[in-house]
């Protein structure tokens, strides 16, 4: 807030000495990130962006994060979002910078994650001709932005860097692009204040009232059942809900499963709590969601890692509810009797005031029971290091405070089961789009929007290698990340599957040839440890938590161990293989 009010205080002062004064496309953008309270843009300079990266030049008030990858832009951007709830700001140049954006943007766009993407493009008197670096990105990115920008005016440039900024961080979430071509960078303007936000056709929920009579509907629903449950999804985070949740779930007595991305916006502390839910969700929650005569979405979409075989989900739900924000969603892929369309938080804080208790004692007994009878289990090992029992030592030693972000994959399901999240935005993680190569840089992003948590980034051997070279923004910067490999050498997820669906036929799965992992964060000036065994993982997880600055901490596991439960796709929540627990 500081350079923010510093930077306004020289805008009124200019304001008043130069009614007329001439700035560049590219210094209006700077201002107008400015404004928007921007604390830092991650990026990568190329060509058609040198206007833009030489209007830093002098500008201190403006800060800029140089990583090694444009997708490590992005994904850092993306961390700094969810972790902060604010809009995240990444810039590349044309062409294949922008291009390299394409799987951020759309990590985002499927997880409902507001950023603002910055590209440049080559001059509007070539645009259409194939010029050097030229990339129709707008094009491209159409199916997986919120809304899209093309620059062609800078007197509008003002106007659309405040449009972008609403668009984002309102309503359903998500990327907003802003492609600039280089012309209309260096193009002069009168500095002006933008306007207020006024878009035909787009007004945020937030800013609407909603059909109260849809949750007076579901409060009564709720008074006639006997098992009603809670689906509680990343909505519930993105809407800031937390609170109002535990409020609603304390006044009804309503169990509560969370889907991935819902972890952490209901405490895994809290009794009523049940675990994750789906593929690789705890044997209570799936058997809960089977057996509820009323099942309440709050922010979770149904995504088909939660439902699997539709025709087989909720079968002996009478009556099944939505509260989302986005009106697509309700009915989409699930049946809805209640559809309670609107911000999640003022739909809880309405039914807040009239909810009452579920008569639901029987039920949650019958669901403690299943906690307690089919916990999460592994076969643990005095000789070998487990991975289940990494992630149980790093949330003990942690006491569940950290920020975490995973890569995709098997560490991704155990952190999801065996780290217990008490806090919403404390879990990163690509859900809808299951990206590999995420969860490092997204690390980076957190770390510099919550300076003061301690961040986690867990990764498999194969994520890790996707990214591994924004280790040297952590060396350069100290931004200091604890990095953890899970390191089995070989593609866990894939290797499973194989093994339980393809007959254990095994298809290029093999990781054996990747790198030393501690040479390569040595290489980069980043402190490295490994650990193969339970003394030596313990004392190696101390060692980087009493360390400042970045430690990457390689554990060793056997590459043979499998996530359970599982749920094979094309079957039912009831066909769950139990594994080690059976």
């Amino acid at each position: 807030m500081e350079k923010l009010e510093l930077f306004e205080a020289k805008t009124a002062a200019m304001s008043q000495d130069k009614q007329d004064e001439q700035i560049t496309g590219s210094e209006a953008l700077l201002r107008g990130l400015l404004q928007e309270g921007v604390e830092c843009v991650f990026g990568y300079p190329g060509g058609n962006v040198l206007y833009i990266y030489d209007a830093m030049v002098g500008n201190p008030e403006f800060r800029h994060l140089l990583t090694r990858h444009e997708q490590g832009a992005i994904h850092a951007a993306d961390g700094y979002a969810r972790s902060t709830g604010k809009v995240g700001v990444c810039i590349a140049t044309s062409g294949p910078g922008a291009t390299n954006l394409v799987t951020g943007i759309a990590t985002a766009y499927m997880d409902s994650v507001p950023l603002v993407v910055i590209t440049g493009n080559v001059p509007t008197t070539v645009m259409g001709t194939d010029a050097f670096q030229e990339a129709d990105i707008v094009s491209i990115t159409m199916p997986i932005t919120k809304h899209s920008y093309l620059v062609r005016d800078v007197r509008e440039l003002p106007r659309i860097i405040r449009e972008a900024f609403y668009i984002a961080g309102t309503g359903r979430k998500g990327p907003v692009l802003i492609d600039i071509p280089k012309d209309v960078s260096n193009q002069r303007m009168l500095a002006e204040s933008p306007p207020e936000v006024s878009i035909r056709g787009y007004r945020a929920p937030e800013e609407q009232p909603f059909d109260r009579a849809p949750v007076d509907e579901l409060i009564q629903a709720i008074g006639q059942s006997e098992r009603p449950l809670i689906i509680a999804g990343g909505g519930v985070v993105h809407a800031d809900a937390s609170e109002e949740l535990i409020t609603f779930v304390n006044k009804t007595n309503i169990p509560v499963v969370t889907t991935l991305l819902g972890l952490g916006g209901f405490p895994s502390a809290h009794s009523w709590w049940t675990g994750m839910a789906g593929m690789h969700g705890t044997y209570a929650s799936n058997k809960a969601i089977q057996n509820a005569d009323l099942l309440i979405s709050i922010g979770s979409r149904f995504d088909d890692r939660v439902t699997m075989r539709l025709d087989g989900f909720a079968p002996r739900a009478e009556r099944i509810a939505h509260i989302d924000v986005d009106p697509a969603e309700i009915g989409k892929n699930v049946k809805t009797d209640i559809a309670c369309v609107g911000d999640i938080k003022a739909v809880l804080s309405y039914a807040n005031t009239i909810a009452k208790p579920a008569s639901s004692a029987e039920w949650f007994a019958k669901i403690q029971a299943d906690k307690m009878n089919h916990p999460l289990r592994y076969n643990d090992s005095e000789t070998e290091l487990k991975p289940q029992y990494v992630l149980e030592m790093i949330h003990e030693m942690t006491r569940g405070e950290a920020i975490v972000t995973t890569d995709v994959g098997q560490h991704q399901m155990w952190t999801g089961q065996f780290y217990k999240f008490n806090h919403p935005r404390s879990l990163i993680t690509s859900g809808g789009l299951g990206t590999m190569g995420f969860g490092f840089p997204s690390a980076i992003g957190a770390q510099l929007g919550n300076p003061e948590r301690l961040v986690i980034s867990i990764n498999g051997d194969g994520g890790m290698q996707m990214c591994a070279q924004e280790l040297a923004v952590c060396a350069i910067h100290q931004i200091p990340v604890k990095i953890v490999v899970i390191n089995n050498q070989v593609l866990g997820m894939v290797r499973q599957q194989q093994e339980i669906i393809h007959e254990n036929r095994l298809s290029h799965v093999d990781l054996a040839g990747s790198p030393d992992f501690v040479k390569l964060a040595q290489a980069y000036g980043v402190k490295g440890l490994r650990a193969s065994n339970k003394e030596e993982a313990r004392q190696a997880w101390q060692e980087a938590l009493d360390t400042p600055g970045p430690v990457l901490v390689e554990f060793v596991v056997p590459k043979e161990e499998n996530v359970f439960p599982m749920i094979v796709a094309g079957t039912t929540l009831d066909d769950m293989i139990m594994g080690d627990s059976q």
